[in-house]
């Protein structure tokens, strides 16, 4: 099987709007979450966000353009600007026949739904614009990406709830390692940062009024964020060929369903992804340095996934180190696997591991190195990245440094 390398890296998120800034964030254990600005915040009883700031969509945008742009599509339309710039590609001819975009979102047009059943439900007007529903769709972002970059290989959006860009990625890494495609643009993207999004996710019950605090005694939930992470794959004797940088090779992809609960998740079923994309990568569990973990702040995600760490990692679970980059910039939901994606390109390239930032005290069911509020310097040459979603949907990468 051909084996698949990132040429080029774009994000714009509550920790910085490009990969440099992000990085340098993550580096310094920054936190993005603070009090959100959105309509009708006074309605709400969680009052904070991983928000993306000093954000003007009139400054990369026309009002044509956002006329058919939701607030997620804008964010994956700037973070794949980025990844392709990066990457030196141009898709014409035919290479633009062999590459495409796969991305992941969960809640999509979010923001034009809660400004349009406002307008209708609550102001009473009788019209909605007539690009509401090409604005709202799931794949609208995919689709946008792959007009403006003349992608005409494969093209579509997976919907897995906070597994989407993991699944996206992953889809995108086979379609390149089985011969589909040269190239693939991948990630995802989230906003739900509006009164019904944040509304809608306090009735879970499951979010923190104050702080992100993952795998730490204390924490008390989850934070919502928004923003996108977008990279190119490519495959790798075509990039050594061209002379492209390469960031980082993708080197294993497994994914796996609970069959159990509709929220809770299953200690089986992520170690099964988590074991599962190791062997795929190929490599024996000792080589791996270092987890970018789901670490979402509640309860039962964090003690469930130090469960299935161990399980599957034995002895080698101690010499581990796992962090949660939620505790900075917040659980991005459907885009969130592909932010975290960069921490992992950091730990491989740049010997820094990102902190789990906001802990207090240790937690005996969480019992691993969790990298507490500050990055450390290490060397690692295998690195996984964990996204286990609502519906006990997982998707788990693996990557190895170049």
């Amino acid at each position: 099987m051909r084996r698949v390398v990132i040429t080029g890296a774009g994000t714009i998120n509550p920790l910085g709007h490009s990969v440099p800034a992000t990085l340098e964030a993550m580096r310094e254990g920054r936190c993005g979450i603070g009090p959100l600005d959105i309509r009708d915040i006074d309605r709400l009883a969680v009052k904070i966000g991983g928000q993306v700031r000093d954000y003007d969509p009139l400054v990369e945008f026309n009002r044509q353009q956002i006329a058919l742009y939701d607030r997620f599509t804008q964010f994956t339309l700037l973070a794949a600007r980025q990844a392709i710039a990066q990457s030196g590609l141009s898709f014409v001819g035919e290479l633009a026949a062999r590459a495409g975009v796969v991305l992941g979102t969960s809640g999509g047009g979010l923001n034009t739904q809660d400004e349009n059943y406002r307008a209708v439900y609550e102001e009473g007007k009788n019209r909605v614009h007539p690009f509401v529903v090409p604005k709202l769709m799931n794949n609208a972002a995919a689709s946008h990406v792959s007009m403006q970059h003349n992608l005409k290989g494969p093209s579509f959006t997976v919907a897995t709830a906070c597994s989407s860009s993991n699944h996206a990625m992953g889809q995108a890494f086979q379609m390149i390692r089985t011969g589909l495609a040269e190239v693939m643009v991948t990630g995802g993207s989230e906003s739900m940062l509006c009164f019904g999004g944040v509304k809608a996710w306090e009735g879970l019950r499951v979010m923190s009024k104050d702080a992100c605090r993952p795998f730490s005694a204390t924490r008390n939930g989850m934070v919502q964020g928004e923003g996108a992470g977008v990279f190119v794959f490519e495959e790798r004797e075509r990039a050594i060929k061209r002379g492209a940088e390469i960031l980082a090779e993708v080197a294993g992809f497994a994914m796996s369903s609970d069959a159990a609960d509709i929220v809770m998740p299953s200690k089986n079923g992520a170690a099964r992804a988590i074991a599962g994309a190791v062997a795929d990568a190929g490599e024996p569990l000792e080589r791996v340095g270092y987890i970018n973990a789901h670490g979402t702040g509640t309860a039962a995600n964090d003690k469930t996934e130090c469960a299935a760490v161990a399980d599957v990692f034995g002895h080698h679970a101690d010499a581990l180190m796992i962090s949660s980059t939620k505790s900075m910039h917040g659980h991005l939901i459907g885009g969130t696997g592909a932010v975290e994606l960069l921490a992992c390109i950091m730990a491989l390239r740049d010997g820094v591991i990102a902190p789990t930032i906001g802990y207090e005290e240790p937690d005996p069911e969480c019992a691993l190195d969790v990298v507490p509020n500050e990055a450390r310097d290490a060397q690692v040459d295998v690195v996984l990245s964990n996204a286990f979603a609502f519906g006990g949907l997982n998707a788990v990468l693996a990557l190895r440094a170049v």
